[in-house]
C-alpha cells in the first residue's frame, strides 16, 4: 500500500494534532480505532487525516475539518468522549492536543 497524504484541502481550515505514547497494539484499540474513524468520517466537515508512527511508541494523528462547528461536533460526539475516556484508563501513557487554523497549504507530488 502506498502512502496518501491529505491534499489539496483549500485554507482556512483546521487541523486536531492527537500525538501520543502508547504500547504497540494494546486490547481493543484497533476495533475502537476503525470505529472512530467511521464515526468522524460521517461529520459533515470532516476532510481527512494522517497517522505516523514510531517503533517506540510515539504516535502522530493529524486531522483535517472544514471548521471549528465540524472539529466541534467530533469532540464532543459521545461514542469518541468514551473512547478518550477509556484509552487515557488504558492505552495511553499521555497525549497532547493541538488546534490550528491553517491559512496557507501547499504540496509535492513526484509525478
Amino acid at each position: 500500500m502506498t502512502p496518501k497524504l491529505v491534499a489539496g484541502i483549500e485554507p482556512p481550515y483546521y487541523t486536531a494534532v492527537f500525538t501520543s505514547v502508547r504500547p504497540d497494539a494494546p486490547e481493543g484499540y484497533a476495533e475502537t480505532a476503525d470505529r472512530m474513524q467511521a464515526i468522524v468520517e460521517e461529520i459533515p466537515g470532516y476532510l481527512g487525516y494522517e497517522f505516523a508512527r514510531t517503533p517506540g511508541g510515539i504516535g502522530i494523528t493529524v486531522a483535517y475539518f472544514r471548521d471549528l462547528k465540524s472539529l466541534d461536533a467530533w469532540r464532543l460526539h459521545t461514542e469518541h468522549q468514551e473512547a478518550k475516556t477509556h484509552g487515557r484508563e488504558h492505552w495511553y501513557d499521555s497525549y497532547s492536543v493541538h488546534i490550528g487554523k491553517v491559512e496557507r497549504s501547499y504540496g509535492y507530488e513526484r509525478a
